[in-house]
């Protein structure tokens, strides 16, 4: 098969979608994104290497125009958070694009189904995901369903709740199944990797694999996975035959972020055993790698090395599939508890980073320095690195510098990013970021940013609040008289 091939993606907004397509540039291929709306992958990096077609996938005409002289397709679409008559949706669109798969000639469709062999009954939506697969493959155009169960990656509907149940509840009351129901879930990586592995395959039949990890496990088992890796303390569960799904939803919305039509969906199909049970010979030759717990390790992996996800930073090169995106719904990622202020001042650019760069040391904190002083003691007590570190130098510094408890992670003409290294119940950062407006004056931007470690992290925070308003509220209104004092900029 020829790599210039132009493969056509539907649901390149979605969460898979999203992140094959710029693997399929990497791996040489010209991307066709459908989509509804154009605007809606204005915000991705790759949006000007690919050709953008707008569609609605119910109507032929416009699938006809989506797919014309396409080589091949990705059918990632789904209806996860309809409320009404979705299964009628998704099957609607099923036909109008095999029939439109049929027409362009395609040599090929890849569709991304969910496991699931027994009780579907028991999940309209793991039912209606295997009803489009066998719509698709009715048709004339060959196609290469895989199934898959739990899939392991920030951003991923399902392990967001399971992040924010964990995350969040040291003792939890769940239904008798998450005790019991069997899981294989597999990592996004392993997934990419299998989706693109399938389009160097030229079979004229249509054919089904079913993909998951080494492992298979209960929802509870995936819980412990997840503590053991985030460095949580074991979590208690405690199952009950009482709860039902709409209940267990319900109860979940509380603590979680996720929609609740969303959070309903995936509890229904959470019911059933998702195992993999065809083991040919051909499925094995799909290669699922990544253990439970390195996929959640993946996924972590940017806070676990200090670094901040990319929602909050400049850092859009990431590669690795399993840590956030930009442009990941705002619920996923994991909890970010953040104190942003801003002010305009007259002063530039220049004086100001000069003012900022000299933070800490003989210098201070711009604010309370006595308050400082006692947080790094209380640190030292912990066994933390405390406040006497004192700078390298008392105006420059570099990255991996030292600032008393913080570590500089980034620094530029514009921006300072320093990361604590003083002992607290999370990952904490302070940021700071000077535009130059078109009015001539300087907007600087200061941020606390703290990723919380459970419980405790978020109580940690919170009972701080109140002296964090007053001490970084002084600190951004001190550094601003102390840079108009020390240049004549603002005049």
């Amino acid at each position: 098969m020829r790599r210039d091939e132009l493969i056509a993606v539907t649901g390149s907004t979605g969460y898979v979608g999203g992140r094959l397509v710029p693997r399929l540039l990497e791996s040489g291929y010209r991307v066709r994104c459908v989509t509804r709306s154009r605007e809606s992958l204005a915000n991705r990096s790759w949006s000007g290497q690919v050709e953008i077609v707008e569609a609605d996938l119910q109507n032929k005409e416009q699938t006809l125009t989506a797919l014309a002289d396409a080589d091949r397709a990705f059918y990632l679409v789904h209806s996860m958070t309809a409320q009404r008559n979705f299964a009628e949706a998704e099957e609607n669109m099923a036909s109008v694009f095999a029939e439109a798969a049929h027409q362009s000639e395609l040599k090929q469709v890849v569709y991304l189904g969910g496991l699931g062999e027994d009780n579907l009954a028991k999940s309209l939506h793991l039912q209606s995901r295997q009803n489009v697969g066998k719509i698709l493959a009715a048709g004339p155009t060959p196609v290469t369903e895989l199934r898959a169960a739990v899939i392991i990656g920030s951003g991923s509907a399902s392990f967001e709740m399971l992040r924010s149940l964990v995350e969040v509840l040291p003792v939890m009351v769940v239904p008798r199944w998450v005790t019991k129901t069997k899981c294989q879930p597999i990592s996004i990586g392993d997934v990419l990797k299998n989706l693109l592995d399938v389009l160097d395959t030229d079979s004229p039949q249509s054919n089904i694999l079913e993909i998951g990890g080494p492992e298979v496990v209960t929802y509870r088992e995936m819980m412990h996975a997840y503590t053991n890796v985030a460095g949580l303390r074991r979590r208690v569960i405690l199952p009950v035959p009482v709860l039902t799904p709409r209940l267990s939803s319900h109860w979940v919305n509380l603590v979680s972020p996720l929609p609740f039509t969303l959070a309903r969906a995936l509890i229904d199909s959470l019911t059933t055993d998702v195992v993999v049970q065809n083991k040919d010979t051909e499925t094995n030759t799909l290669s699922n790698r990544d253990s439970l717990e390195a996929a959640i390790g993946k996924a972590l992996a940017r806070i676990k090395e200090l670094e901040i996800p990319t929602r909050w930073s400049d850092t859009s090169s990431f590669k690795d599939p399993a840590i956030p995106e930009s442009s990941d719904p705002v619920w996923s990622g994991g909890k970010i508890l953040v104190d942003r202020r801003e002010t305009t001042t007259r002063a530039s650019e220049e004086s100001l980073m000069r003012t900022i760069c000299s933070v800490g040391g003989n210098n201070g904190w711009f604010a309370f320095n006595w308050l400082w002083a006692i947080r790094g003691f209380v640190d030292k007590l912990l066994g933390g690195v405390g406040l006497r570190r004192g700078r390298r130098h008392p105006t420059d510094l570099r990255v991996g510098d030292t600032v008393d408890f913080f570590k500089v992670t980034s620094i530029n003409e514009n921006r300072l990013q320093l990361l604590a290294e003083m002992k607290v119940p999370g990952h904490a950062w302070l940021e700071w970021n000077v535009k130059r407006l078109d009015n001539g004056y300087s907007l600087v931007t200061q941020q606390a940013l703290f990723v919380p470690r459970g419980v405790l992290g978020r109580a940690y925070w919170y009972a701080l609040l109140p002296a964090h308003v007053i001490i970084f509220s002084r600190m951004l209104n001190n550094l601003i008289q102390r840079t108009e004092s020390n240049t004549k900029d603002f005049q």
